[in-house]
């Protein structure tokens, strides 16, 4: 019986479709977030205002949405 659920527990896949496509989110708000940071002089408003926004929410929401979410397949079996 530990066998069995212990087999079941390794077949279903760490993430679904929905947290992948959050990972994605994430890792693409944080490449415009470091290319805004790049851009212009020190006092250019978009490496100033708006990249620390893309990377605040980059690591701080759609990455750890990404990895907290339950699977789709797990959820319609709880």
């Amino acid at each position: 019986m530990a066998k069995q659920k212990k087999a079941l527990l390794h077949d279903r896949p760490l993430f679904g479709k929905r947290n992948w496509r959050w990972l994605g989110i994430g890792v693409g708000t944080l490449i415009i977030g470091y290319i805004c940071l790049m851009q212009g002089p020190y006092n250019n408003p978009l490496s100033l205002t708006v990249a620390p926004i893309l990377l605040v929410l980059g690591y701080c929401i759609f990455i750890p949405l990404g990895l907290a979410l339950r699977p789709e397949e797990e959820k319609k079996q709880a």
